[in-house]
């Protein structure tokens, strides 16, 4: 059977607009739809049956009232719908898991609205192995032929986003638009052979070059995609939120270890789902775990030892191949070295110091 896209629906606005985008992408990629409702029950004693029964009868009629927006809106969907008895976080990340892609209802600066509650629904996006799209419910109507905005960080240009806005694009039949982020190098982050004078044209000209290089193998795959590659210079959230004004999708990542659990979203993407008025897609990226020689995790203390002291040594997590220190910009002379762009999940990422 195949992986459903999976809206959670709540009775709000929100969540029915996000059901309905569902519905539409359920379509485009061939897959059937399942909206989801999420209740915790939470029994007092002596009317735990009848609480329990006025909890699926709401259920039942907030699923329905989703049923009708939907078919009404998208006939040719493949619907079915289901009720989770447990805390509305747990049963999202369960259905993720099963989903081609997850989709919930955004407030945006208002934060997430109904059973997505704060830190529910950003549980949810920071801790989700599977694509997840936040919705909002806008007052005017929302174009589905916009361009789908890919961020991408050139720095780290990990496949996983690059091939989503790809297939995004192609499945919307939507131009693809490619935006990167940079800001010029102050005087104390420059590195060796780092031509700091360099005006701001020429730097753009080389972001864009390189651009192009790593979107060259994409393109070769979907040549149906129409594709606008774009450098901006600014802070990569601000720059975003611009670009994705008008457009049917914006595309980001959000890394995920296979260590330690911690949890994140990032800033930037942080400031686009609150602030960006088109559908966001925030997709995970696998980061490899550096370990010590005997298979143990960097984390633990080696074998011998009773202290955990890693050689410090940035990985690339679209990679094997180590990161060069960030004191790379373009204009380089000597030593050359690719550039390293402004990360998603880093705003303001601190220069290193070139050697001596």
């Amino acid at each position: 059977m195949l992986a459903p896209v999976v809206a959670a629906v709540d009775g709000s606005a929100e969540s029915l607009a996000a059901a309905e985008w569902a519905a539409h992408e359920a379509v485009r990629r061939e897959r059937p739809l399942q909206l989801l409702h999420a209740w915790n029950w939470h029994p007092r004693q002596g009317d735990g049956e009848i609480a329990n029964a006025a909890q699926r009868q709401l259920a039942r009629r907030v699923l329905r009232q989703a049923e009708l927006r939907v078919l009404a809106e998208c006939p040719d969907v493949r619907l079915h719908d289901a009720q989770a008895e447990s805390p509305a976080t747990v049963a999202l990340l369960k259905a993720a898991e099963q989903a081609d892609v997850l989709v919930l209802g955004s407030r945006g600066l208002s934060g997430i609205t109904g059973f997505l509650v704060g830190s529910v629904a950003f549980g949810v996006v920071a801790r989700a192995t599977r694509p997840v799209v936040l919705v909002r419910a806008v007052p005017r109507p929302r174009s589905r032929h916009g361009d789908v905005v890919l961020g991408i960080d050139l720095g780290e240009p990990c496949e996983e986003v690059v091939e989503f806005g790809f297939a995004a694009a192609r499945r919307s039949r939507a131009r693809l638009r490619a935006v990167h982020a940079w800001q010029a190098p102050g005087p104390l982050a420059l590195g060796p052979g780092d031509i700091g004078l360099v005006d701001a044209q020429c730097r753009a000209q080389e972001w864009l070059g390189v651009l192009s290089a790593v979107l060259r193998l994409w393109h070769d795959k979907y040549p149906d995609v129409e594709l606008l590659e774009t450098v901006v210079e600014g802070r990569p959230s601000q720059v975003l939120t611009r670009a994705a004004d008008g457009a049917g999708l914006l595309v980001v990542g959000r890394r995920i270890s296979d260590g330690p659990l911690v949890r994140r979203t990032g800033p930037v993407t942080h400031a686009v789902i609150h602030h960006a008025d088109c559908p966001v897609a925030v997709v995970p990226i696998s980061e490899p775990v550096q370990r010590w020689p005997d298979g143990r995790p960097a984390t633990a203390a080696p074998s011998g030892r009773t202290r955990a002291s890693p050689r410090s040594t940035r990985r690339n997590p679209c990679g094997d191949r180590p990161l060069r220190p960030r004191h790379g910009r373009p204009g380089q002379v000597h030593p050359p070295a690719p550039p390293a762009g402004l990360d998603l999940d880093e705003e303001d990422p601190k220069e290193l110091p070139g050697p001596a």
